[in-house]
């Protein structure tokens, strides 16, 4: 799971399911001259099938964003279900604040709940088609900061400014290396930088995708084979007119067809 993978629409989400179950312990009705006002809870099928059904809707686009696959339950995406719910919590709580029984009137926990209700069902529908609300939810890290001489350099794969690859066989660490003369050619055994496998100057290069997107294969086919997730890094080896070939951390390779706002490591 890549808590990264979360955009602003799921951060609206899981703000209005919050707030949504802060109302469901407010007062639901209230009554003139009556200070013991019931909340949701005291009517069951408001509190766990409306009010709670709301927090559950919230969880299933949330877990289904973080998940590397999208999952399904009966042939149907996770996402698509758990807006269905906010949908259909959002619809009952209005008819219930429209139809207020006599002589009693709408508690704070039954406005409050309708408005986090509309919140949560407007951000898990215009999550996937607003722009500003796919952006990442938590920015990705910006690439390390260039090792002082001498220094030693951290992260891991998948980073800029992974580790140095190990001495040979039989070398012992902490040992100094055989420096390369300039102009010489390298010597057996040595790690080689990667290779541009395109035309022109192209060189491979680290870089990170604003949001989730695709990586289709190769060969063409329109079905993805993986989905490059914010705040992880990526090497790009290739060049292809707009696009780009890149490379995940288990080692497959894609074609990534959006390029747009990339950052370069």
């Amino acid at each position: 799971m890549n808590i990264r993978s979360l955009t602003r629409g799921d951060g609206v989400v899981i703000g209005a399911a919050v707030l949504l179950f802060i109302a469901s312990f407010l007062s639901f009705y209230t009554a003139n001259g009556y200070s013991d006002t019931p909340n949701s809870w005291e009517y069951l099928y408001m509190g766990f099938g409306v009010y709670f059904g709301g927090v559950i809707a919230a969880a299933l686009i949330a877990v289904n964003r973080i998940l590397p696959q999208p999952r399904k339950i009966a042939g149907l995406d996770l996402g698509a279900v758990g807006t269905s719910f906010a949908v259909l919590v959002a619809w009952i709580l209005f008819w219930s604040l429209v139809d207020v029984p006599d002589g009693l009137n709408a508690g704070g926990g039954l406005i409050l709940g309708f408005i986090a209700a509309l919140a949560l069902a407007g951000g898990a529908i215009a999550g996937p088609l607003v722009p500003a609300l796919q952006a990442a939810l938590i920015p990705a890290p910006g690439p390390a900061a260039p090792q002082p001489y001498g220094g030693q350099p951290q992260g891991g794969y998948g980073y800029p400014g992974a580790p140095q690859p190990q001495p040979p066989f039989g070398g012992q660490p902490g040992q100094p290396q055989p420096v390369q003369p300039f102009g010489g050619q390298p010597q057996p055994g040595q790690p080689q930088p990667p290779a541009p496998q395109s035309g022109g100057d192209f060189s491979p290069f680290w870089f990170a995708v604003p949001v989730p997107r695709p990586l289709f294969a190769e060969d063409g086919s329109p079905s993805p084979i993986a989905e490059l997730a914010p705040g992880t890094w990526y090497l790009a080896v290739e060049q292809r007119g707009p696009n780009l070939v890149a490379q995940t951390q288990d080692g497959r390779r894609g074609v990534l067809q959006d390029t747009s706002g990339i950052q370069r490591g």
